[in-house]
């Protein structure tokens, strides 16, 4: 029975994850082969994103440009990735 304790008290949901990272330099990788790398500043329930000083990564192509806001969409979010 201590064992059941002990293994509920360590489970960790996804969304807490995600929140720890807020105010961190993550990596997001989209359904589409796209690559984002930027600072996440928030996030809602379905995963939507808004990044910020964010650099692109089209399959192998790094953009030069530095976008200063971005909103992703969390439906085409694959995974994150944490800094």
């Amino acid at each position: 029975m201590a064992q059941d304790t002990a293994s509920e008290t360590l489970t960790i949901l996804p969304l807490e994850i995600i929140d720890k990272s807020v105010g961190q330099k993550i990596r997001v990788l989209m359904t589409n082969e796209k690559e984002f790398i930027g600072t996440l500043a928030g996030f809602d329930d379905f995963v939507n994103m808004v990044l910020e000083d964010v650099t692109e990564i089209d399959g192998d192509v790094k953009s030069e440009e530095v976008r200063k806001k971005m909103l992703l969409n969390g439906g085409h979010v694959a995974m994150i990735i944490p800094a």
